[in-house]
């Protein structure tokens, strides 16, 4: 990869993951990328100290969207980038998380391409690892866990997704964007024979201020989601690996009767 601040290497995209939010989680490549900016194109959930290390002379735009509600849809994200990629700018698109996971950084990878235009990746943290670790919630474990799997709790129909095998003993699940079909997604699950009494953690707003993390069992993930209040963004996490996590003793002890009297 090309020095960022080459200027040689000007009129292009840069792809770049900011991280589940704490600026402190930024890659340094993903600073030096801001730092070289003429235009910052950002999510909304981006904050605005990540935003900070891009130049006072940077433009920047936000193309934030709400559930189900782009205020700009991804083909016109995809034309305004390229406008002004060929108008010789440096443009840095910056995404919550990793670009590749969940956020869309192959649609706009491939309209940049087809564009005849240069484009670098820089990846971030995702989510799921920044707020699992923040929890202290490892998503495998020798002893708990031997795989994990990443999914979308809101993506064309969640009742068309297949996830058949991939929650249940020995295994992890993360969901994203699944706050809102909370309940059917635990009725999914438990239909597809995940025992109620598996053990479930919702990490919100993981390593912003105000990040909380609650832990609960399958059966009760939709009524715990409302009984708290739980707001966006947020991920669910369930499987054994939860018990790990820096839970209560207390819970420990009833998610651990439950999940065994539900064995």
């Amino acid at each position: 990869m090309a020095n960022l601040l080459d200027p040689a290497a000007r009129g292009r995209v840069i792809l770049v993951g900011a991280g589940p939010g704490d600026p402190d989680l930024l890659t340094l490549r993903a600073v030096e990328a801001l730092r070289s900016a003429d235009v910052v194109v950002h999510d909304g959930l981006i904050d605005p100290r990540v935003l900070d290390h891009a130049p006072a002379s940077a433009q920047r735009i936000s193309v934030a969207k709400q559930r189900s509600r782009h205020t700009v849809p991804q083909e016109g994200i995809n034309a305004l980038i390229v406008a002004h990629v060929r108008a010789g700018s440096v443009v840095v698109r910056l995404k919550g998380g990793d670009p590749f996971v969940f956020g869309r950084g192959g649609e706009e990878v491939e309209a940049v391409r087809a564009a005849g235009l240069r484009v670098d990746v820089v990846p971030g943290v995702s989510a799921a690892l920044g707020c699992a670790a923040e929890a202290m919630l490892p998503l495998t474990h020798r002893d708990w866990s031997s795989a994990v799997s990443f999914v979308a709790g809101q993506c064309k129909g969640l009742s068309d997704q297949n996830w058949a095998g991939l929650a249940g003993k020995g295994r992890t699940l993360v969901i994203y964007m699944g706050l809102a079909n909370a309940t059917a997604i635990a009725d999914k699950l438990m239909a597809d024979g995940v025992s109620p009494g598996m053990p479930v953690a919702v990490l919100e707003r993981g390593t912003l201020p105000g990040s909380r993390a609650m832990r609960t069992l399958l059966a009760d993930l939709g009524d715990m989601t409302v009984r708290e209040r739980i707001m966006s963004p947020a991920i669910i996490v369930v499987g054994q690996v939860v018990l790990l996590s820096d839970a209560q003793d207390r819970l420990h002890q009833i998610a651990t009767q439950a999940a065994e009297a539900f064995a």
